[in-house]
């Protein structure tokens, strides 16, 4: 991983924790299988420090260019999927 998480300077602490948990969720998607609970619980997460979609999208963008992993297409998966692994 050559890449830094997309931040909000003004976020606590944890709230940057979780939105990391989120993203380390897609990335598991893509490099071994995540669990779909888990990824749709940090995706859950994820949307009350991030409540728009403005900056979701800002946020998501920015973690793709950087990764070149899908948070959009990864949460759209989960959700229409009844699997209890996610595999980018």
């Amino acid at each position: 991983m050559n890449y830094q998480y997309p931040m909000d300077e003004d976020w606590t602490t944890e709230e940057a924790v979780d939105v990391i948990a989120f993203f380390q969720q897609v990335e598991l998607a893509y490099e071994k299988g995540a669990n779909r609970e888990e990824l749709l619980s940090a995706y859950r997460r994820f949307k009350e420090i991030v409540p728009g979609k403005a900056q979701e999208k800002t946020l998501c963008s920015e973690f793709e260019e950087q990764s070149t992993y899908s948070p959009y297409r990864t949460v759209k998966q989960a959700k229409g999927s009844e699997e209890a692994i996610i595999k980018m």
